[in-house]
């Protein structure tokens, strides 16, 4: 089972100053994150795209190739590319050269995105939500499969025998669909045989098992290998060595960037309960020291059987030196746990 961690560069916000943190330092500080994941030994790590004024990253594959350069084994990914507003050609091309220069390291996660900010900033019209990334995920699919292609649609300019290049080192990419728990996304996935991450970022992960059992027999009625079969989950999460004080730590930060995304959605002001309940045993919140976070991972990998796990480290933006730590931690001692306890 591979752990890994994935981020959005969320910036800290500075109430005094009613200001953000700069874009500039989050993302210094984001390689130094990632070349201490690849360091202590996690197996991936992945970057989100967003064009809001409190996070950091809107071209991931670019963070990507920086990472290429201070790290030697660990995976890179987006988490996620908002596939729909965006074009396939220029995705596939840009996580080649990502892929190229990180020696067959990349991958791409896409999604439909859970912000609305890319629609009109791209040009595109938020009531093709759907057809937009049933038709450029179509798209991107014949490209990993085929170099020269002749497609037509809908949204985008026809092709004629064109050629998309580069191409990866190893011929194709694995392209993984990222879902927020609706069937329709969960049976396209499986269909078309892409690995599927779900994000659980709310309630209880066991209510989520249903859309797993649905992926796996819609994966096994599509004709796939099951033995090719990915599945992960990711999850908000930070790691300490106390449990309690990092919680503590950390709710403030969280909450206000949990009600800030919350007040354009209508959501109820975040509270210290939800943050408790989502820490519970039975909670979709990794908070914890590193026994809590492996058990609650090891729970989840037995609940859906997990090929992949990542912590979403970095909602509220929490400091530097606490990201690092919890790195440390997740590589150093959760990693280790959940591998022992899965080879027994």
């Amino acid at each position: 089972m591979e752990i890994g961690i994935s981020m959005f560069g969320d910036l800290a916000y500075n109430q005094a100053g009613q200001s953000f943190q700069s874009s500039q330092q989050r993302l210094r500080d984001m390689l130094e994150e990632v070349k201490l994941a690849d360091q202590v030994g996690l197996d991936v790590f992945g970057i989100g795209e967003h064009h809001r004024p409190d996070f950091a990253v809107s071209a991931p594959e670019i963070i990507l190739a920086a990472a290429a350069s201070v790290t030697k084994r660990i995976k890179l990914t987006s988490s996620v590319t908002v596939l729909s507003s965006n074009d396939p050609v220029r995705v596939y091309q840009n996580f080649s050269t990502v892929d190229l220069l990180s020696n067959g390291r990349a991958e791409i996660t896409v999604g439909r995105g859970s912000f609305i900010e890319s629609f009109p900033l791209f040009g595109y019209d938020l009531n093709d939500y759907n057809g937009l990334f049933t038709e450029k995920l179509d798209l991107l699919k014949q490209i990993n499969e085929t170099e020269t292609i002749s497609w037509k649609g809908k949204y985008r300019a026809s092709l004629d025998k064109q050629q998309v290049l580069p191409r990866p080192s190893n011929g194709k990419l694995d392209i993984w669909i990222a879902v927020g728990g609706t069937p329709q996304s969960v049976v396209r996935a499986a269909r078309l045989g892409f690995p599927l991450i779900v994000a659980i970022i709310g309630g209880q992960p066991a209510q989520f098992q249903p859309f797993f059992e649905l992926y796996k027999t819609e994966y096994i009625n599509a004709g796939h290998d099951p033995a090719k079969m990915q599945l992960a989950t990711h999850s908000h999460g930070l790691v300490g060595e106390n449990g309690g004080a990092l919680a503590d730590l950390y709710y403030p930060g969280y909450a206000a960037q949990m009600d800030r995304v919350g007040r354009s959605r209508g959501w109820s002001p975040y509270t210290r309960q939800q943050f408790e309940g989502g820490r519970s045993s039975n909670g979709a919140l990794f908070v914890g020291d590193p026994n809590q976070v492996t058990d609650k991972i090891l729970q989840q990998q037995e609940m859906f059987g997990l090929t992949r796990f990542l912590l979403h480290t970095d909602v509220g933006a929490p400091a530097h030196d606490v990201l690092m730590k919890s790195i440390e931690l997740l590589g150093d001692k959760v990693a280790p746990a959940v591998r022992k306890a899965l080879h027994k």
